[in-house]
């Protein structure tokens, strides 16, 4: 009897190990998966970087007011519906465009309808 008593207690403990070991792992793994880095500072220069890669050209304020009086311009605002609300450029509209693939592609065919037929337009997005 003493013998099936220390059995039991042997298997109980294995079982309270492979339990904790498993909780580690999962935490281990939540916690690498979903840890928060700190962003490092962007820079002007990676700013024009990335511009270039993507072949946009980037205006400066200047520009843009110079360009506006000059031609007819389309500027649109891409920030968040209660963001334009507080304050836009005169004339912008706005188009909310979360900054993934998932949302570019799926606003894709509102944007097209958005900016209109006119394929020589200057289109400034901010």
């Amino acid at each position: 009897m003493k013998l099936m008593g220390g059995n039991l207690l042997v298997r109980g403990l294995k079982g309270v190990i492979l339990a904790v070991a498993s909780i580690g792992l999962a935490v281990g793994y939540l916690s690498l998966t979903y840890s928060n880095p700190t962003p490092r500072e962007i820079t002007w220069e990676d700013v024009l970087t990335d511009a270039r890669k993507g072949g946009y050209q980037v205006v400066t304020t200047e520009q843009l007011s110079k360009l506006r009086s000059e031609k007819d311009v389309l500027l649109v605002d891409t920030r968040q519906d209660w963001e334009y609300r507080r304050g836009h450029i005169n004339g912008a509209v706005n188009f909310p465009i979360e900054p993934t693939w998932w949302s570019r592609w799926r606003k894709a065919g509102a944007l097209e309808a958005a900016l209109g037929p006119d394929k020589e337009r200057i289109i400034v997005f901010y």
